[in-house]
């Protein structure tokens, strides 16, 4: 459970998009998930995304870009990324869990894609841990996963 604080998706604006840039994982988790800057950039220039900040209580601690097309319902979490300062105090999880309500609500949302990269100090651990067990596809070198959905 997050440390004393809700956590909330919400809308990425003029008001927090300089304070999401600003969030960072650690030097050493750098190869695992690309600047928000660039995910916010690929967001602008795609349709079909979900991009939501990551908050706790008032505080952006987080990043999240999910792939969201009515037309083909295969929900894929893009980007998803906790600030260095906020890393394991439940934030994460909890976000997933909302991240995880949004795709329920969606049509054929009964399961939630992404990939990660195999290596030690990754996301893997996290991800497994929420329920994610590989699909044995493999995509630009990382690993893709599956979590069904229940309602």
């Amino acid at each position: 459970m997050p440390e004393s604080a809700e956590v909330t998706l919400r809308e990425v604006n003029d008001d927090n998009v300089q304070a999401i840039i600003d969030l960072s994982v650690s030097e050493d988790q750098q190869d695992f998930v690309a600047p928000n800057v660039k995910s916010l950039a690929q967001a602008f220039a795609t349709t079909k995304v979900w991009v939501r900040a990551v908050y706790a209580g008032e505080e952006p601690v987080g990043f999240v870009m999910l792939s969201d097309d009515d037309d083909k319902p295969r929900y894929y979490l893009w980007r998803f990324m906790i600030d260095h300062r906020h890393q394991r105090k439940g934030y994460g999880a909890a976000a997933m869990a909302l991240v995880h309500d949004y795709v329920r609500t969606r049509p054929g949302g009964d399961r939630i894609y992404l990939s990660y990269v195999p290596a030690d100090g990754g996301p893997e651990p996290f991800y497994k841990g929420l329920g994610y067990v590989d699909t044995g596809r493999e995509h630009g070198g990382e690993l893709e996963a599956v979590r069904e959905l229940k309602s």
